[in-house]
């Protein structure tokens, strides 16, 4: 999600930790603190340390506790390397993830990039006591973004379109991205988009966004449900060929917690998620009003029936 997912969550992990164990929560982030075990029934639902993930993890806490079911939240905890060893030994049940960097975390060498594809892998890859159930069309991912004008003028809806202008255009994005293999890179082997110039900005935040509205930069790395894409009518190019790998929001479950109740409900929520629905809940968690992650996922609930 964010940057890479990986890479945005193990960046603030340390200070996650830190915040955990001032707050009484001790060195082990997973830690209850000495109160009791949960019971055996119930779902013990976990996030990472970014606002998005909360979210979900909210939504599904307050869906599966309107289905009477017991759910005890551990959320913000930290990276996929802070969080993955508490799914495996039992003290997280449940946690949102996205396909294609939970598969590259559990099978580094795994070359599927496809929605499918990465789907498929990914339930063959887990840990026998994992799985996931249905994934969601929502996708939080790297994409090329331009501006409305941009795109107009080139008539581009996608990569393959820009392709044809792209040294005409100067890129902005994180240092990384410049040498990542599904970065520029990838874009230029995939594509043959070889872009003019490359502009070392942030992680598709403020730097980036202020470069891509005033024109210093004509393309961008921004994230697919960042709510400055709306907020700026910024135009994400389609990528057909899949240079990006998929990024489906997916439950990840202990699957000693599944039931069918669990399962109606998680995958009733897959299935009314959306990468413009996910943008949007970005959008409002963001707003001035600063509502709480519960609070965004209790109206996205009620919007869609869920609650």
């Amino acid at each position: 999600m964010r940057r890479s997912l990986i890479a945005r969550a193990a960046a603030v992990a340390a200070i996650s930790v830190l915040s955990l164990a001032a707050c009484g929560g001790g060195s082990d982030p997973l830690s209850s603190g000495g109160s009791p075990a949960a019971p055996s029934d119930t779902i013990i639902i976990g996030s990472a340390n970014f606002t998005e993930n909360q979210i979900l993890a909210e939504i599904y806490a307050q869906a599966l506790q309107a289905k009477g079911i017991d759910v005890e939240k551990k959320l913000n905890i930290g990276s996929r390397e802070t969080y993955f060893p508490g799914l495996q030994d039992g003290s997280i049940d449940l946690i949102p993830e996205y396909t294609g960097v939970l598969l590259q975390f559990v099978n580094k060498q795994a070359p599927e990039t496809e929605p499918n594809a990465v789907y498929t892998a990914l339930q063959a890859a887990l840990p026998g006591t994992l799985t996931v159930l249905d994934k969601s069309a929502a996708e939080d991912k790297d994409a090329v973004v331009v501006t409305r004008e941009t795109a107009t003028r080139l008539n581009a809806t996608s990569l393959a379109d820009l392709a044809p202008h792209c040294g005409q255009l100067v890129f902005g994005g994180p240092p990384e991205f410049q040498t990542r293999p599904d970065g520029i890179p990838g874009i230029a082997e995939t594509y043959g988009c070889t872009f003019k110039e490359y502009r070392s900005l942030d992680a598709g935040g403020p730097l980036t966004v202020s470069a891509l509205k005033n024109g210093d930069v004509q393309a961008a790395d921004i994230f697919t449900t960042d709510a400055s894409i709306p907020a700026n009518d910024f135009v994400v190019l389609t990528d057909p060929k899949n240079n990006f790998a998929a990024q489906n929001v997916v439950p990840l479950i202990n699957k000693a917690k599944v039931n069918d109740t669990v399962r109606q409900v998680l995958n009733g929520i897959s299935a009314k998620l959306t990468t413009e629905g996910l943008t949007e809940l970005n959008a409002e968690a963001a707003s001035d009003a600063k509502p709480s992650a519960e609070t965004v996922a209790k109206n996205w609930l009620d919007q869609n029936g869920l609650g």
